[in-house]
């Protein structure tokens, strides 16, 4: 006879707790924020346009009657990223959750997608700046927050590009996203395995504190590629399709709560299985 008093159920309820999404604005930004609200969370949406972030956490507050405030912040800016982790306290209280998953591709894409042979070290410093260096700097601010109140987790966003292999050339013959050539970047690949190494040692740091640090790792995410790349994309992997964003957010809701209490210095990859090959 079972004699446990534990609620399984409960122990995904993130109801009073408050989250911290950076780049939250964003394609899978955005339904990051929606799915921890939806579990209870206090969200403090967080990117670089204010405008964008504080419209965003009405809509939230609005549809899952949760606390949400829009904070802007530039993550690879020390003083900046102290007054937002010092706005979000003053506005919901201590920080639970963070999930450190800003990232940008530069202010030209042109520049972002070049080649290797052309790529500038000034797009290449742009690009770690953001994916790396505040990455680096949120988790730093946000996480000695939570290893003084001995508890809290955080969720680094990677990449399957970075954190287990380099990207297939084959499959960008004729691909665009949003009508221009692409391909996957060096700055790319670099910052997201830097990610995975940074979440690892993070973990190990503070694992006696009570804080929980781990890697969610998207493959490919339907977000204005054309069907070429679609098509080329999805012949790689075993369940033969391309991810739907939503398919991201219960590994992160999983990751944030407390269903996750043992889990610290993993890296969870959501691929359809292409890392399995």
């Amino acid at each position: 006879m079972m004699n446990n008093d534990i609620s399984y159920k409960k122990q995904f309820d993130l109801s009073n707790k408050v989250a911290v999404v950076t780049g939250a604005t964003g394609i899978l930004g955005k339904l990051f924020c929606a799915g921890l609200a939806e579990f209870g969370a206090k969200i403090a949406v967080v990117d670089l346009e204010a405008d964008k972030a504080e419209i965003f956490a009405k809509e939230l507050q609005l549809k899952y009657g949760t606390e949400c405030v829009g904070i802007s912040c530039d993550v690879s800016n020390l003083a900046s990223v102290k007054r937002m982790a010092s706005s979000v306290e003053k506005s919901l209280g201590a920080i639970n959750i963070l999930h450190n998953n800003a990232a940008t591709k530069g202010d030209n894409l042109e520049s972002f997608f070049a080649s290797l042979e052309n790529y500038s070290l000034e797009t290449w410093r742009q690009i770690m700046a953001v994916n790396l260096d505040g990455l680096f700097l949120v988790a730093q601010e946000i996480g000695s927050r939570m290893a003084s109140n001995g508890k809290g987790s955080i969720i680094q966003t990677s990449s399957i590009y970075g954190a287990t292999m380099g990207p297939d050339q084959r499959i960008y013959k004729g691909s665009k996203y949003m009508d221009m050539p692409i391909n996957t970047p060096p700055s790319y690949s670099a910052s997201k395995a830097g990610v995975v190494g940074l979440t690892n040692y993070l973990a190990t740091y503070w694992a006696d504190k009570g804080v929980r640090v781990n890697t969610l790792t998207p493959g490919g995410v339907k977000s204005g590629q054309n069907t070429i790349f679609s098509k080329n994309y999805s012949e790689r992997v075993p369940m033969g399709r391309m991810a739907d964003g939503n398919e991201m957010v219960g590994t992160l809701v999983f990751l944030a709560s407390d269903a996750s209490s043992y889990i610290t210095g993993q890296n969870i990859f959501i691929d359809g299985g292409l890392s399995a090959w």
